[in-house]
């Protein structure tokens, strides 16, 4: 938890990733049956998505003495999804890692789009999928005080990213397929009709 919460902070940023992060993500992942996490702490997000039928290709973790920032191939995985650590510099690191092998989906803090540390990542970035706030320490009441969104980077992406509010899957009909990398995007103008009129 990059975290700004009432809770003292994780060494290393171990926090396992709490089921109520996985459902929304699900509808997003069009394509995706097979994942690496290369962040897994104790498997909670592994066995999240397995629940939903997703088979692990890859899970390991710098404290296993797995460093992902030494990886170059997940074996059959069709994308990378992780909870990575927040310290910004090695999170950083790890956004031009993994997009340079797969596609990525990070669970990050929502507010993190709006930082300068976050422009040069943003055009590759695809969609921004909100979840919320999140209660990262089991067994207690409260949640974080930071809302959290699915991230997903593609190094072929160009365009920025669309948007999702929480709880929604549905895709617009003004949105198109990227045919650089296959995820959808929403151009900045509407293409005319026979009549040469724009309906935005």
């Amino acid at each position: 938890m990059g975290k700004r919460s009432s809770f003292e902070r994780v060494p290393r940023d171990f926090y396992p990733t709490p089921y109520a992060a996985v459902p929304p993500l699900i509808p997003h992942l069009r394509g995706v049956r097979t994942f690496a996490e290369p962040c897994c702490g104790n498997g909670a997000l592994v066995h999240h998505l397995e629940l939903h039928g997703l088979r692990c290709a890859y899970a390991g973790d710098i404290s296993t003495g797995q460093d992902a920032l030494t990886l170059e191939q997940y074996g059959d995985a069709d994308a990378v999804i992780t909870n990575p650590p927040y310290h910004r510099p090695l999170m950083h690191a790890l956004i031009e890692h993994f997009t340079r092998i797969l596609p990525a989906w990070l669970l990050l803090e929502m507010d993190w789009a709006s930082t300068k540390q976050a422009a040069p990542f943003m055009p590759s970035c695809t969609d921004i999928v909100s979840i919320g706030r999140l209660r990262w320490i089991e067994g207690t009441t409260m949640s974080g005080k930071q809302n959290f969104a699915w991230y997903r980077f593609h190094y072929r992406h160009l365009a920025g990213p669309i948007f999702h509010a929480h709880g929604s899957v549905s895709v617009s009909s003004h949105v198109c397929l990227c045919a650089q990398c296959g995820a959808h995007f929403r151009p900045q103008r509407s293409k005319p009709d026979e009549t040469g009129v724009n309906h935005e």
